[in-house]
């Protein structure tokens, strides 16, 4: 069964379901993919505020997000991550999260 941060490609989707996905999806990128170093739980912790503060800057709301809200906090984390990251790491990670979102009923 395909599965992406956790979710399975099987079961429901939910929007709380792909927003926690894309924290995770967003430490991978920040820390496990560029080979970051430093405490994890800090490291957990901007990532999930950065995550919070693109849904905030795309008008939505991160506690009750929408297929929308994601679609456009996902877009402010593209932006976001054109500053510090190699396209390939952002498109890889941004193709994942929209496997997830088309999949949200």
């Amino acid at each position: 069964m395909p599965e992406i941060y956790g979710i399975n490609f099987d079961g429901e989707v939910t929007p709380l379901m792909v927003r926690d996905a894309m924290i995770r999806c967003f430490y991978d990128a920040h820390c496990a993919d560029t080979g970051l170093e430093g405490d994890q739980e800090s490291n957990r912790v901007y990532c999930r505020d950065t995550v919070v503060k693109a849904f905030h800057d795309a008008g939505e709301d991160f506690d009750h997000p929408t297929k929308t809200g994601i679609i456009k906090a996902m877009s402010q984390l593209r932006e976001f991550s054109k500053n510090f990251r190699d396209p390939s790491i952002i498109e890889k990670h941004a193709a994942q999260i929209s496997q997830l979102v088309e999949r949200i009923k």
